[in-house]
Order: C-alpha cells, then sequence, then structure tokens
C-alpha cells in the first residue's frame, strides 16, 4: 500500500491523486518516485477517465527531499544514474497516461514539482504559488525534468528560468505557457470541476488518441507524407470504432453520446 501517496476515485471515474508528505512540503524520495510510477502503471490500465495531481497541505511540491539528496550527494556515479533514471520513467509513464490529466496547483512547486505540472496536460493554480527551477543554485541541473519543462514553456523562458534559478508567480508562470488558469483563494476546486465537465464530454478512447496524436506531431522529423498517412490511418479507424459510431450517430440524433453521464 503507498505510503506517501493517497488515492480516491468518483463515480465518474475521476481519480484525484494526492502527494502526502505534507510535512516536508511534499518532496520527492525514492519512495515517492515508486509510488507514483507504481499508481500511473495502475491508472493507464483500469479505465480511469481523468487524473487530478495536487498536494496535500499548502505546497504542490518542493522537489527533492533534503535527505534524499544527501544520499546521493553520498552515493556513485552509478547509483545516481539508477535513481534518475527512476525519476525519469515515473515522469515518462504521467506524461504518457491515456487519459487526461489536470494538475491542481494548490500551492508551491520547485524542481521536480515543476516537472510533475509538465507532464500534466492541463495545469490550475492558485495565485499565491510560487515557482522555480533552482537546480543550478545547487551545482546542479534540472536534467531529468528538462524534456518536459522545454516541451511545455518552450525554449526561451526554459533559458532564463532554469539558468537564473529566480523564483516566479503564478501570474508569470500562466504567461510562459507553464499553467493554463490562475484562481483566486478558494476557487481551484471549481475551476477543476469545470475543465474536468469540458474534458468528460470527450470520448475516452478518443482523448487518449489526441494525447497520442499530439506527441505524433509535435516529434514528427520523417516526410511529410509520412504523417499524413498516420494521420489519415487514424481518423479512418476511429470513425469506423464503436466509440466514434457513437459519437457520430448521437450527433446525427441530437443525443448524449453513451460516455457522458446522465444527470
Amino acid at each position: 500500500m503507498p505510503t506517501h501517496l493517497t488515492l480516491s476515485k468518483d463515480e465518474r471515474g475521476v481519480a484525484m491523486l494526492t502527494l502526502n508528505r505534507p510535512e516536508v512540503h511534499n518532496a520527492f524520495n525514492a519512495e515517492l518516485i515508486a509510488e507514483l510510477a507504481e499508481c500511473f502503471d495502475r491508472l493507464a490500465e483500469d479505465g480511469t477517465r481523468a487524473l487530478i495531481l495536487t498536494g496535500a497541505g499548502h505546497s504542490f511540491s518542493a522537489g527533492a527531499d533534503l535527505h534524499w539528496m544527501r544520499a546521493m550527494a553520498a552515493g556513485s556515479e552509478a547509483d545516481n544514474m539508477a535513481d534518475a533514471r527512476a525519476l525519469a520513467a515515473m515522469l515518462r509513464k504521467l506524461d504518457h497516461l491515456p487519459c487526461p490529466t489536470i494538475a491542481r496547483v494548490n500551492g508551491h512547486a520547485f524542481g521536480g514539482g515543476v516537472g510533475l505540472i509538465t507532464c500534466c496536460d492541463l495545469a490550475v493554480a492558485m495565485e499565491t504559488a510560487t515557482f522555480g527551477l533552482t537546480e543550478v543554485r545547487l551545482g546542479l541541473a534540472p536534467a531529468t525534468i528538462a524534456p518536459f519543462v522545454i516541451n511545455k514553456i518552450s525554449t526561451g523562458p526554459a533559458r532564463r528560468y532554469m539558468l537564473t534559478g529566480e523564483r516566479f508567480d503564478a501570474a508569470t508562470g500562466k504567461s510562459i505557457g507553464l499553467l493554463d488558469q490562475v484562481c483566486a483563494a478558494g476557487t481551484i476546486d471549481d475551476a477543476v470541476e469545470t475543465l474536468l465537465n469540458q474534458l468528460l464530454t470527450g470520448g475516452p478512447r478518443a482523448l487518449g488518441h489526441v494525447k497520442e496524436l499530439i506527441r505524433l506531431v509535435a516529434g514528427h522529423a520523417g516526410p511529410a507524407d509520412e504523417l499524413d498517412r498516420k494521420t489519415s490511418e487514424l481518423i479512418a479507424t476511429l470513425r469506423v470504432s464503436r466509440e466514434g459510431q457513437e459519437g457520430l450517430n448521437a450527433f446525427l440524433e441530437k443525443r448524449e453520446p453513451g460516455w457522458v453521464k446522465k444527470d
């Protein structure tokens, strides 16, 4: 059983995953990383419709735990390689979850906490939250999270905040693309629910395919006709699928598709 996480799921199939180490601002250690990876594996297979990721207490995640950093500093390069690969694999699992994901950023996020946010599809933050990619101030680099951070906020902002290590506020986080929405205190749950209601109108399988499509198009470096073939194959497959047929028929018949929960 997880000791550093809490997981619940409602009748809609929406999962709430909470980092539950408030005494250390939900900082990472090896155990938390392993529990997150295991949880993401389960969520990828159990029909979860959407995932909300948040933190207990007043912080989203402060990044690396002090004791964990001390242990890694004393470890060999091989030990550190294995540790970093485990973190990278966990982040990749979150990034590739087939269901839509929302970071409910309830407080401050630094280092790996920012990495978690950038692996989610959408992010909603309290206006009082602050952020930072502060690794350089420790003589380190945000190496493991860099692919996800740069993909989310682009190279320009990444150069500034990775090089300076400066903290920035939620408004800046929204302006650089880290966050989709910034909320006043007490309204974050309403904002997340509004996003969820939008997401749950989409076909569950279609949402997963859209995430794959975005990765395909964003990462494509081959001939244009190869990309055209792959995208054409996808839409053809979806149009004749059970879910696609249900969605098209529901539209033509002016009714809600079967995956939309009735009140």
